[in-house]
């Protein structure tokens, strides 16, 4: 379904940010995107949508295919026609308009009205929670309740490809849970294909199929989910500290390479 090949990514003309990154992710798919904070993994998901241009970033080598079409030379609009939607970091939303008018805007370029209130619906099944505020300014909702809504705008497009960058920020554990039981049932119910960007490790492998670890731009390890989970190097990564209290990277991690192997 989407094929990512070979690409780099350079801002403001100067700063190589991606490094001949490949990633690929079958239909209906969860495919996790892993790694410490400034690896990269933001500018994957904004060079799949297109919006790297709102940050002066642009791919520079390799392609992007998306249903065998290539879009990295596409505008952001026209990839959301394609069906794929982007839900971004924070939770961001209108504060100045209402829970459901926020909801709407999802649907803005829909035109059978009949197939939106099916579909609106349908978002508040999901989240029934959002119901009960259907009319509450989005400016005074908490943050488990932002993640809910724009999950729930972003549904309104009828996407076949989400991705999710970083949904469990700044929540509770509680709606931690929730936030992701709702992921595998869109997925599941809808049969939506999902990129996700999480720090949330533990979460992010129990629901996906497939994961991809990313360092410094660059694609290190990668391999089905259960595997990934159990694999010594990634437990000892994002503990962060190994036995003497040193932090180390994947490239310092010995027999790496062969782990790699066994992994794909």
């Amino acid at each position: 379904m989407l094929e990512v090949n070979n690409i780099e990514v350079v801002y403001n003309k100067v700063i190589l940010v991606l490094k001949g990154l490949s990633l690929q992710l079958k239909n209906g798919q969860i495919v996790a995107l892993l790694g410490a904070n400034g690896a990269g993994k933001s500018t994957v998901l904004k060079a799949i949508s297109g919006l790297l241009t709102t940050a002066l970033g642009e791919v520079t080598d390799g392609d992007i295919e998306f249903e065998n079409q290539r879009i990295d030379q596409l505008g952001p609009e026209k990839i959301v026609k394609l069906g794929i939607i982007q839900v971004m970091e924070g939770g961001e939303l209108f504060k100045h308009l209402t829970v459901e008018e926020n909801i709407k805007v999802g649907g803005y370029s829909r035109t059978n009205s009949a197939e939106v209130r099916k579909d609106l619906e349908s978002a508040y099944r999901y989240f029934p929670r959002l119901l009960a505020m259907r009319n509450r300014l989005g400016g005074f909702l908490s943050g488990g309740e932002r993640q809910m809504l724009v999950l729930a705008r972003s549904l309104m497009s009828k996407p076949k490809l989400m991705l999710l960058d970083e949904p469990s920020l700044g929540l509770s554990p509680i709606m931690v849970k929730d936030i992701f039981k709702i992921i595998r049932q869109i997925n599941l119910n809808e049969r939506t294909s999902i990129l996700l960007v999480e720090q949330n490790v533990s979460k992010a492998l129990k629901i996906s199929e497939y994961g991809y670890v990313m360092e410094n731009g660059k694609i290190v390890m990668d391999g089905e989910s259960e595997k990934l989970g159990a694999n010594e190097d990634i437990k000892e990564f994002y503990l962060g500290l190994s036995d003497l209290g040193v932090k180390r990277s994947y490239r310092d991690v010995k027999h790496y390479r062969r782990r790699k192997r066994w992994l794909g």
